[in-house]
């Protein structure tokens, strides 16, 4: 890890053996490690283009592009290029089985209710869910243009069908429907949130005024 090795590593010799699923951790520790590198990235690019195309923006606006940036980055590391940083270091299978993909809503999510430990049906679950709420949130908040809520929804579903269409083809997860259900499920509680605090905002100027 470039930036969070040694934070990484001083949890990991105080943790690593006391907690069942402390991958996780280091998972979540690489991901954002990279996620960091690519959003570093993403704002020199930004600002050469910002310069190039002459557009007036704000710092809070762009504070605001940068972490969606980092989150976007954050979700596809953690999801899809989990074991390297640079995309010629995965491999893409080009010709694994249709059958690998589970099509029938739930039966794989519910199957984990059996299992000894329910924290993997509820992360698989509400985890699921809840990192595409950011999506429903950050889509109409920076966009120049009104998205109406089908617009949103859309985009977040096609954004999920992308990971889960990456996963199959690097083989770097099981690509299965009940994610792209909870992920679209996500993204629209992230737009009614978003509405929500946008028409109590705006009441609120009403009253002011």
């Amino acid at each position: 890890m470039i930036f969070l090795g040694p934070l990484y590593n001083y949890i990991a010799n105080l943790y690593a053996t006391r907690i069942n699923h402390f991958p996780l951790i280091r998972l979540s520790f690489f991901g954002a490690d990279k996620a960091i590198l690519y959003t570093l990235f993403f704002i020199f690019l930004r600002i050469i283009w910002l310069r190039f195309k002459k557009e007036k923006t704000s710092f809070q606006h762009e504070f605001w592009v940068s972490t969606f940036a980092f989150y976007v980055f954050l979700l596809f590391f953690l999801t899809v290029f989990r074991d390297g940083y640079f995309l010629w270091q995965f491999k893409f299978y080009w010709h694994r089985p249709l059958s690998d993909i589970n099509l029938v809503p739930f039966v794989e999510t519910f199957k984990l209710l059996g299992a000894k430990s329910s924290l993997d049906f509820y992360y698989n679950l509400f985890g699921n869910i809840g990192w595409f709420i950011p999506m429903g949130i950050f889509i109409p908040l920076l966009g120049k243009r009104n998205r109406g809520f089908w617009h949103v929804v859309i985009i977040g579903a096609l954004v999920s069908v992308s990971i889960e269409t990456l996963q199959f083809l690097l083989s770097t997860g099981v690509t299965d429907i009940d994610d792209v259900i909870s992920n679209t499920i996500g993204t629209a509680i992230g737009f009614l949130l978003y509405f929500i605090c946008h028409i109590v905002k705006k009441r609120i100027k009403e009253l002011k005024l």
